[in-house]
């Protein structure tokens, strides 16, 4: 599956964009731009119902746009 795929699946299934989380995790006091991967992955999983696959598809999206620091 391609990664464009993944983001169409989690739109067709939850109606929500990575930009439409960012800002609900904001809202609900989970999103912190040195927040960690397993932080997301735990609130989508239980407020949105997204497995890990579709989960890391939008932590990848808040990486590549800046939105969360990358750990080294």
């Amino acid at each position: 599956m391609s990664f464009q795929a993944y983001l169409d699946n989690i739109l067709a299934k939850t109606g929500k964009t990575p930009e439409h989380f960012k800002s609900l995790a904001t809202q609900a006091g989970v999103f912190k731009p040195d927040m960690k991967a397993g932080e997301l992955l735990a609130w989508l999983k239980r407020e949105h119902a997204l497995g890990q696959g579709h989960g890391m598809a939008v932590w990848a999206v808040f990486k590549s746009e800046g939105w969360v620091r990358s750990r080294k």
